[in-house]
């Protein structure tokens, strides 16, 4: 006869990390085994709580306690005494990409966490990842600001202010998170996964930013330093080879057709809508059209720079649109 304790829940796994929580109950209920997650965690808006003593907690029925521990010592890795390892290293191909080993774990998967994953989960410990794009954005502005400071001393604020704003743009960071091929790692809600939330230039823009918060928060400004002059060193090399006399710009163009194509949609088309003024200063009206409808139009001294203007206006205009619909 069973014992009147046998379904009394018993703790057989404590994690700070809820892909190392989910991957042991995944792996205990393979077995047979239900098991649930338990949290004291209070609610809130701060995604670093986690890292202080609040912990996930893996539960069984008492009767299959001893089999449990069984099956999760099974599948730990072999590591020397005393050094803590984690069960999976679920993030390892991204810290070799981006040649930081984070100590606390928990930071880069509160990063890669979107508000779809965090208002899914019933556990109440999970935290999205928006407060560390917040500090991402700022650590990116410090670092891009004091490099282009000491790189190119003899241009004058605006153009300094130009290259920036390029730099810390959102189709910039999009492109920087693509390279890195971060849309694989992040942490997305069931319905975020099915509407290709892993290619939306937002998404990768934002997760971008609260990687470089992360970087910042378990490296301190070094680390997250050491990783962006890595990142950008494209760019500034191709700026010092040139004497740094030119303002580098953007393609928006071509970041344009790569957001469209990567969400199957009929390449833009650009059409000079209108030209006024004397011919030594001819402005042309150009705009931009996608499966047919009108999307940006702008103005420039040069059909050339009326479309970049352009693409750049209709690539805001898709991300924003990306974005509402993610939320």
């Amino acid at each position: 006869m069973a014992s009147p304790h046998a379904s009394d829940p018993v703790v057989v796994f404590r994690t700070g990390s809820e892909v190392e929580a989910s991957i042991v109950r995944s792996l205990l209920e393979a077995h047979g085994i239900p098991a649930a997650v338990m949290t004291d965690m209070p609610r809130s808006v701060f995604p670093l709580a986690i890292s202080g003593p609040w912990e996930l907690r893996i539960a069984v029925d008492r009767d299959v306690a001893d089999e449990a521990h069984r099956i999760i010592d099974t599948h730990r890795q072999s590591v020397p005494a005393g050094e803590v390892v984690r069960l999976r290293d679920e993030f390892a191909p991204l810290e070799a990409r981006i040649g930081h080993r984070f100590r606390d774990v928990g930071l880069l998967e509160h990063a890669l966490t979107h508000r779809s994953r965090a208002h899914e989960d019933e556990s109440g410990g999970v935290f999205d990842n928006e407060s560390m794009e917040f500090l991402g954005d700022s650590v990116l502005g410090f670092v891009i600001a004091d490099r282009l400071f000491r790189d190119f001393p003899q241009h004058d604020e605006g153009r300094k202010s130009k290259l920036k704003a390029w730099l810390v743009s959102a189709p910039a960071l999009a492109q920087l998170a693509e390279r890195l091929g971060l849309g694989a790692f992040l942490l997305l809600g069931r319905g975020e996964e099915r509407s290709g939330g892993r290619r939306k230039q937002a998404l990768l823009a934002d997760g971008y930013e609260a990687l470089i918060a992360a970087i910042f928060l378990d490296g301190g400004i070094e680390a997250a330093r050491r990783f962006l002059e890595t990142e950008y060193a494209q760019f500034f090399e191709s700026a010092r080879a040139g004497g740094g006399s030119q303002v580098v710009t953007p393609d928006f163009k071509s970041a344009l057709q790569e957001f469209v194509q990567g969400r199957g949609m009929a390449l833009p088309q650009y059409h000079v809508s209108g030209r006024s003024g004397p011919d030594h200063r001819a402005l042309f009206q150009v705009e931009v059209r996608v499966g047919g409808a009108v999307v940006a139009a702008a103005a420039g001294r040069s059909k050339k720079e009326a479309a970049q203007e352009a693409a750049r206006l209709a690539l805001e205009k898709l991300q924003a649109d990306d974005l509402s619909r993610s939320r």
